[in-house]
């Protein structure tokens, strides 16, 4: 049994959730000692809302990079297929994608669980439920729909496997997280610095050339 490296009480609940299509085959490799499987792959996630200016729904849809090694890639993924339904559970993470331009993909998603299924159609899943500190002070911002926004940076310390190393090792990782509506107001009027967060939410991409990734909050349980 392998020894954490810090105490229990410091870590953070870090938990993604993804159902979609595969955006392309995965492209396998293999690394020595260990001798591991390693792939990253990319998961196609859609959202649908209504515009109520136009009364029509619209739909918007996210590219999520998964690292996946070990085992996993072997059970799963060698006879997996572009189109194909993946469902993957795993952490957020700091690694940087394996492509010519990693400043595009600067965040990753490492699985720790992954399931193919053939072809077809199904509602995708997108699925984030974490906890961490508050490291800005909350900004609220008015949209041009006349909506509420709040704006913060969090960290989330939590222990993650390493293939290489053969250990957990404790990991930090900053996100920006999004909380609108009343949730919004109530952050921005009681949060402070330090104040410890519960977020279940989703991935989001911000639509720059970075596609920096944050957290868009469904629920925001603030711990005072």
């Amino acid at each position: 049994m392998h020894k954490l490296n810090t105490p229990v009480q410091s870590q953070n609940l870090c938990a993604v959730t993804l159902l979609g299509n595969l955006v392309a085959t995965p492209d396998i490799r293999y690394k020595a000692n260990p001798v591991s499987a390693i792939t990253e792959i990319t998961l196609a996630t859609s959202s649908k809302w209504l515009d109520k200016k136009t009364n029509q729904y619209k739909e918007w849809t996210s590219y999520h990079h998964i690292k996946v090694e070990g085992e996993l890639v072997e059970q799963t993924l060698l006879t997996a297929n572009k189109g194909d339904i993946v469902l993957v559970q795993g952490y957020l993470s700091n690694i940087k994608v394996n492509t010519a331009n990693t400043k595009q993909h600067p965040a990753i998603v490492h699985a720790t669980f992954i399931q193919k299924f053939n072809k077809g159609y199904t509602q995708t899943v997108n699925q984030v439920h974490c906890s961490g500190q508050l490291l800005s002070e909350p900004q609220l911002i008015t949209t041009q729909n006349n909506k509420q926004l709040a704006q913060m940076n969090i960290s989330i310390n939590q222990q993650a496997y390493s293939f290489e190393k053969q250990c957990w090792q404790p990991h930090q990782i900053e996100r920006e997280l999004h909380v609108w509506g009343k949730q919004a107001q109530y952050i921005v009027e009681h949060a402070k610095l330090g104040n410890n967060l519960m977020v279940e939410g989703k991935l989001s991409y911000l639509a720059t050339a970075e596609k920096a990734q944050f957290i868009e909050a469904k629920t925001v349980h603030l711990l005072l």
